[in-house]
């Protein structure tokens, strides 16, 4: 179990945290890390420098992958995802939404491809149901009418934040483990081949502290190889590959849409409660943490995408968004695309380490799979004998994540049928009560209180067309109200937030999000003069 204890240090008091594991990094894969050793009774602490979900497991389309889109490309990576998918399915219900979906070819498409299909995911036992055109045209209307080949096969969707929220809650109520957010990995301290703690800071405040641990895992992600380093190994060998997506206003599909060719640009569209993801591309970048959409991006995505729905071309764009994608170094030489999506272990003792290990690359669908095998080998150093059970035991039903689910809050918001209760976020109907609850089951991960961005990641706020335009004004002054907030603490934070949201707009500015986007300034900067704020 975890004690505190203050420590000395050269600047100022720091914390100290004692605990069996370190996992740093808290994408899906750290969050099932975390659940797994839980289940095993290891206790352990998950850090991230900024939140949950804050890299790729929170900037991607929401696929959970039947493994039809890599049977042309990467068989394995196929295979492990068709499996993890129906693990999920059945193991994780509350996060997942069984859409199913459509591979579907237009005229000028490689039909030998189209041709082949069925028997590149037989190999992979995917299973892959033709339809005639007019069926799949019945199941979306929205099809382009130049379809000339369709495909159902077992694609769905999942929340991704929904999944690492429930993780790390599970995690907290089998052994007691901890998250914290806002912590930044600065240095390891390495005697005679072992890590014996931790350097961190806050990144807001400053604050040190000091984690003690017999064992570390790497699940950084794309950080994975800097944080490799940090420990002094230079095994772990990275190529940042970006990928770019559009949120549309409108949820235009039931199914996943998949263009029936080898990935591509523009060749997926996902439904997501309320709206849909459509993208995504592939481009080489230098590195995490520079990255943004561009202009030429959406473009490109936009004319592939409308190929096959033709009234994307037309439709409201709110946001756009780029991660990195962490692939092995492996595929040097090669296009991103031919790259594999498989993931890879290192237990870094040729590196004269024995307590420090690095789990990168994989899917969100293979998640669980990549944190069983990391579980192992931590387990096994620990003397610890107990097998993985993630995979036969599921995610229990509870309230971490359940804010993220569309229509959670209009919910419980008809059931209190509470006049006193307000709405917030009238986009997507988040009243006060859902706030007061999210923010008391996040303050132990959020000492220093609760941002707006932190409320976005664990509720729909700021998920609506307004992109929190007008529910981040009223958020924050309810915050304050409540004592949250003090001084200027959350004009402040306003302003973190909606620079923030502004960054995924700023590429898709026409039309209807235009006239927004000048609504929103007015309010921003005329009204409330965060344009003037001072910076921190």
């Amino acid at each position: 179990m975890s004690k505190l204890s203050a420590e000395n240090t050269a600047s100022q008091a720091a914390t100290t945290l004692d605990t069996e594991v370190l996992i740093i990094g808290g994408g899906v894969t750290g969050a099932g890390i975390m659940r797994d050793l839980a289940l095993r009774g290891i206790h352990s602490v998950l850090i991230d420098k900024v939140d949950l979900c804050a890299g790729a497991s929170g900037g991607n389309h929401g696929l959970l992958h039947s493994g039809a889109r890599y049977v042309s490309t990467d068989l394995e990576a196929a295979i492990e995802c068709r499996q993890e998918n129906e693990l999920l399915k059945r193991l994780a219900p509350q996060c997942i939404e069984a859409t199913a979906g459509l591979f579907v070819a237009v005229v000028g498409d490689d039909a030998g491809f189209a041709e082949r299909f069925p028997e590149l995911c037989a190999r992979a036992a995917i299973p892959c149901d033709e339809l005639t055109v007019a069926q799949a045209r019945t199941l979306e209307p929205e099809l382009s009418d130049r379809l000339v080949k369709a495909y159902r096969v077992p694609d769905a969707t999942v929340d991704p934040f929904h999944l690492a929220l429930a993780n790390v809650e599970h995690a907290r109520l089998a052994c007691g483990s901890i998250y914290r957010a806002h912590t930044e990995l600065l240095a390891f301290e390495v005697t005679a081949g072992v890590i014996r703690s931790a350097r961190c800071r806050d990144p807001r405040t400053q604050a040190p502290l000091v984690i003690r641990a017999r064992q570390f895992v790497n699940a950084g992600g794309a950080w994975a190889m800097a944080i490799a380093r940090l420990a002094g190994c230079a095994d772990v060998d990275l190529l940042y590959a970006k990928g770019t997506l559009l949120v549309n206003h409108d949820r235009m599909t039931h199914h996943v849409v998949n263009r029936l060719r080898p990935p591509g640009d523009g060749d997926i569209l996902v439904p997501g409660g309320t709206v849909s993801l459509l993208g995504t591309t592939s481009s080489r970048a230098p590195d995490p943490d520079h990255v943004a959409p561009t202009v030429q991006e959406i473009d490109r995505i936009i004319r592939e995408g409308s190929a096959m729905l033709p009234a994307l071309a037309a439709a409201r764009y709110t946001r756009a968004f780029s991660r990195v994608r962490p692939l092995l170094q492996g595929a040097r030489g090669t296009s991103d695309r031919a790259a594999s999506r498989g993931f890879a272990l290192m237990d870094h003792r040729a590196q004269g380490l024995a307590n420090f290990c690095t789990i990168t690359g994989g899917k969100l669908t293979t998640f669980r799979l990549m944190a069983e095998k990391a579980a192992d080998l931590v387990a096994a150093r620990l003397g610890n004998r107990q097998a993985c059970t993630t995979g036969s035991v599921a995610l229990p039903p509870g309230d971490a994540g359940r804010w993220t689910e569309p229509g959670a809050a209009p919910r419980q918001w008809l059931e209190l049928n509470d006049p006193a209760d307000l709405i917030l976020c009238e986009c997507e109907m988040v009243p006060q009560s859902a706030v007061d609850q999210i923010v008391a089951a996040a303050a132990p991960e959020n000492p220093q209180g609760m941002s707006l961005a932190a409320l976005c990641l664990r509720s729909r706020i700021g998920k609506g067309p307004c992109q929190g335009s007008f529910c981040g004004i009223r958020v924050a002054s309810y915050l304050h109200d409540q004592g949250h907030y003090r001084g200027a603490a959350g004009l402040a934070s306003m302003r973190d937030f909606f620079d923030e949201r502004f960054k995924g707009q700023r590429a898709v500015i026409w039309g209807q999000q235009a006239a927004q986007m000048e609504l929103a300034e007015a309010l921003h900067c005329g009204l409330l003069g965060l344009d003037t704020l001072p910076a921190d």
